[in-house]
């Protein structure tokens, strides 16, 4: 099964998500399809917190895809934010 996830990168202390689409058998900051945002959880002053690529989202869950329970929340925060 195809999932959307979050893929932990950064130093210790100073986490940094790529949010990625991959099979789910695979290892958490493993092999991935494709990458489709980011999630930057200590930005701070003009620092990007969250970007994502609506349209590439929205075409992997058209075919199936299921995002975990963190990627559905930061989905839906930056839908509101667009509107």
């Amino acid at each position: 099964m195809v999932t959307i996830r979050l893929a932990r990168g950064g130093a210790k202390k100073r986490p940094f998500y790529h949010i990625v689409v991959t099979d789910n058998r695979n290892r958490r900051d493993g092999r991935y399809i494709e990458r489709v945002g980011f999630f930057n959880p200590i930005a701070s002053g003009q620092d990007v917190k969250l970007q994502m690529d609506q349209e590439r989202i929205g075409y992997w869950l058209s075919k199936g895809a299921k995002a975990s329970e963190r990627v559905a929340k930061l989905i839906e925060q930056d839908r509101a934010s667009a509107a």
